[in-house]
């Protein structure tokens, strides 16, 4: 892919995972073939940018031998399965969902007809962890829950695990046993009646209710399919991808950093990987908020993780307005982009105070909002350079939410978000 800034090569890690051979070859890839950016994206995913013309090749092939390509050609499009950063570790889950992940990734890989969902069609599996993205839209989702008998798993379509009472409810729920055969069959559907534009499972929701799916599913599934109740998500845990959390094993611990808005230089990540390789147990794991987490690290080791960790210029901690601050590439590397929202996130990010109570703000150079796949408590939309207008998250509705001001340097809309916060009148 082209940019302004040079050529952006997307690598996907599987459930967000690399271990630390591959990230030093990533990092000494990124200095070799292009300028040393890598941008932790969203999805728990990695990318190069500003890859320099003529090497694009090589670059892709030394990515390509460190492992981090798909098992069979043409499957990379369709490894867009999140996971928990912490799977595994949690305290909290009610199942480790890295077995399920891996066999599902196999089925996606080595599946060939499954080649055909789209790019952007993404699966969500959750453990019922504390650390958990419950705000992303996935086209399918599942969410661990407790039975009579051992765990099952709720799960929808085309939206997030319901958390209050009024989000949309689960269709239905399956014993974990049948998890992995009610994903396939429900992409089978998928495939089976979506028409060539219906790319998304909202696509095909237009046509085909719900109530319609879930008919089809029992014809496919037999009996194994059972009613949800007024089952709800509890919520997750804020923060939770920054700073130290015991974890689920005695005397480990797992430690989350930011990155300071998306961004790693290739020391950075040479940083980290050394990191993991001493203290924890030699893995990196991305997270949905462009944050690195090393888990398995000794509960007598965290000070100096964390001590490393800010030494290589990432954010541990939450009272960091910084952390909460997430930016596209903005008009420095991107033709759309109406400002440089880097240079004014990191400007917003230095007015506004320290504190317990930060909401999350999205700056985006043009209406794309590249950078969220959900709409922040705040965003900062670009309409000429150095300009913004602001909006605050509406429950209801679409769009950015409702506008608060128009036209605004970051310095003022570093005044004016502090006076909301202060007054508590967003929440995240």
């Amino acid at each position: 892919m082209q940019a302004k800034d040079g050529g952006i090569c997307r690598i996907k890690l599987p459930c967000g995972r690399l271990d630390v051979d591959q990230a030093e070859r990533i990092a000494r890839a990124a200095l070799q073939h292009a300028g040393g950016v890598i941008e932790a994206t969203n999805r728990g995913n990695l990318q190069i940018r500003g890859i320099r013309a003529g090497n694009e090749d090589a670059l892709i092939g030394e990515l390509l031998d460190a492992g981090l390509g798909p098992s069979t050609p043409g499957a990379d499009d369709v490894r867009n399965l999140m996971v928990s950063p912490a799977a595994g570790v949690d305290p909290q889950a009610l199942v480790d969902i890295s077995p399920l992940a891996a066999e599902l990734l196999a089925t996606l890989e080595n599946t060939p007809r499954l080649h055909a969902l789209s790019p952007k069609f993404a699966l969500l599996l959750d453990g019922g962890e504390r650390l958990a993205m419950l705000e992303h839209p996935h086209d399918i989702w599942l969410c661990a829950l407790p039975l009579e008998e051992g765990v099952g798993y709720a799960f929808g379509l085309a939206g997030c695990p319901p958390v209050s009472a009024n989000d949309a409810p689960a269709l239905a729920i399956v014993p974990a046993a049948q998890a992995h055969a009610l994903i396939i069959a429900l992409l089978d559907l998928f495939l089976e009646l979506a028409k060539p534009e219906q790319t998304r499972m909202r696509h095909l929701l237009e046509n085909h209710s719900p109530a319609d799916l879930l008919q089809r599913l029992q014809e496919r599934l037999g009996d194994a399919l059972l009613p949800t109740g007024d089952w709800r998500r509890a919520p997750a845990q804020g923060n939770a991808h920054l700073g130290v959390h015991a974890q689920h094993q005695p005397g480990l611990v797992h430690i989350g950093a930011a990155t300071v808005l998306g961004r790693l230089a290739a020391e950075q990540l040479l940083g980290l990987a050394d990191l993991a390789r001493r203290y924890g147990d030699g893995n990196l794991r991305l997270t949905p908020w462009q944050s690195v987490l090393l888990a398995n690290i000794a509960e007598t080791a965290a000070d100096a993780v964390i001590h490393n960790l800010r030494a290589l210029g990432l954010l541990t901690d939450a009272s960091e307005p910084l952390a909460h601050i997430i930016a596209c590439t903005g008009a420095s590397g991107c033709a759309k982009g109406l400002a440089d929202t880097k240079a004014d996130a990191l400007r917003l990010g230095e007015l506004l105070p320290a504190g317990d109570e930060q909401p999350g703000i999205h700056l985006t150079g043009c209406s794309r909002s590249c950078a969220a796949a959900h709409r922040a408590p705040f965003t900062l939309l670009a309409v000429a350079e150095g300009r913004y207008d602001l909006f605050a998250r509406q429950t209801l509705g679409s769009g950015f939410g409702q506008l608060l001001g128009h036209h605004l340097t970051p310095d003022d809309a570093a005044e004016l978000l502090a006076s909301l916060t202060a007054t508590r009148s967003f929440t995240r």
